[in-house]
């Protein structure tokens, strides 16, 4: 099996084994097809922004308050647009993931240290996953989750298993995936039918009176995940190997499209999930306290196909999303301490927390709340490094971040750290 930053080929080489060069007077569609080989790595780092946490996050949201917090998910996608381009550029720029980057320029102390919260957090995170896939299993098959959680298991080993034929493929499944997850909340919103008025005032008009900012406070704290903070770079690390400065802008040019096209794509997802929520529980005086209580109460409301969608979408999340997980788990323990383990292990390794959980019969959605606390705790030693990191010239070269980058870099990570501190807080006093 190949390393991560092993690609089959760089996108340059891809671009011209398909023979699809760019070059003016290509005509649009020409020009799509030559982007097309340097679109991916968002697509995979956009998975962690639609998993089995945000299902609960906006359903809970849009449940309780209808439209009216719309405006967080617009403000955290401009969140995470900004962070996931500069974890892209890092791996660009210095042909190391941020693990890695880290290793190299902190203090073993320091990097060690680092190191534990990461694989706190990808464990965590690699939680939630199985147990929201599970969940899938469950409403789209019947199955109970100690076995939807084995088969979990077994498709994230066949999806890794095309890792040995380059990134490409899994990029491709992992893309699918989130087509699919689009694709049923596009027909969400068809079945639902929402007021188009009190959506663009939801989204435009900030609203957190009382509980509304705690829940606000916990849909922007869940949004970023710090485990894709250290992937996405790792996804582009071998993607200029020469280290050639007029090659790097023009990777980087690609790889803000790729992000701009990804992270947007979350942001739909996102807003359909809470959209639907409010569309058919807010508006019938109904909330929901777990994942299947959506489901089952979709169905008398919205018609069975709602519910099957519903059920269809969440399972292609916790799967997507369960994958792309492991992937930044391998990344983080070789990049921080030079030690890889095999992806199947680590698979088989992080598998083990769900099952223990779901077998001894812990609340599913306490665990995934559990989850949240972790990763709120984890995602400013993730961030700060990266925005620490993108502003050295010696490291960065021609991709060092201009000032006004990293001045919003800077109000990103104090917003981040101020409001994950808030949501720890609330969190743990109840």
């Amino acid at each position: 099996m190949k390393e991560l930053d092993q690609a089959s080929e760089t996108p340059t080489e891809e671009a011209a084994a398909l023979g699809l060069p760019i070059r003016a007077g290509h005509t649009s569609i020409q020009r799509l097809r030559g982007v097309w080989p340097f679109l991916g790595p968002a697509f995979v780092a956009s998975v962690a922004y639609i998993d089995p946490g945000n299902f609960a996050t906006n359903i809970a949201g849009g449940s309780e308050f209808g439209y009216r917090l719309l405006w967080v998910i617009l403000t955290a996608n401009l969140l995470a647009i900004l962070i996931q381009t500069l974890s892209a550029k890092l791996g660009i720029a210095t042909g190391r993931g941020l693990a890695r980057v880290c290793r190299d320029e902190f203090s073993k102390p320091v990097s060690y240290g680092l190191w534990v919260i990461a694989e706190l957090v990808a464990m965590s995170t690699d939680l939630a996953e199985v147990l929201g896939a599970a969940i899938g299993f469950n409403l789209v098959f019947g199955l109970g989750l100690l076995p939807a959680a084995l088969l979990t298991g077994v498709f994230a080993f066949g999806v890794l298993y095309l890792h040995k034929y380059g990134h490409r493929p899994i990029e491709y499944v992992i893309m699918a995936f989130v087509a699919v997850v689009g694709l049923c909340y596009t027909a969400e919103i068809f079945l639902t039918h929402p007021p188009a008025g009190p959506i663009l005032h939801g989204m435009f008009t900030p609203y957190a009176k009382g509980h509304a900012l705690y829940l606000a406070i916990g849909i922007l704290g869940a949004t970023v995940m710090p485990h894709v903070v250290f992937l996405h770079s790792d996804l582009t690390k071998s993607r200029n190997p020469h280290h050639d400065d007029a090659q790097a802008k023009r990777l980087f040019h690609f790889e803000v499209l790729d992000v701009a096209i990804a992270m947007n794509g979350a942001w739909f997802v996102n807003s359909a999930m809470l959209i639907m929520a409010a569309a058919v529980f807010w508006a019938h005086g109904l909330q929901v306290s777990s994942l299947q209580d959506a489901a089952r109460t979709l169905r008398p409301i919205a018609g069975p196909l709602a519910g099957l969608l519903f059920g269809i979408s969440l399972l292609a999340s916790g799967l997507s999303s369960t994958t792309v997980g492991t992937m930044a788990g391998q990344g983080i323990m070789e990049g921080f301490l030079g030690y890889r383990v095999p992806l199947f292990l680590r698979r088989g390794i992080s598998l083990i927390p769900a099952l223990v959980v779901i077998a001894i019969g812990l609340d599913p959605l306490r665990i995934l709340v559990l989850s949240q606390v972790v990763l709120s705790f984890g995602l400013p030693f993730a961030v700060a490094p990266l925005v620490w990191f993108t502003t050295r010239r010696r490291l960065m070269g021609a991709l060092t971040n201009r000032p006004v980058t990293t001045a919003a870099a800077i109000v990103v990570v104090a917003i981040i750290v101020t409001l994950n501190a808030a949501l720890l807080v609330q969190l743990l006093t109840g």
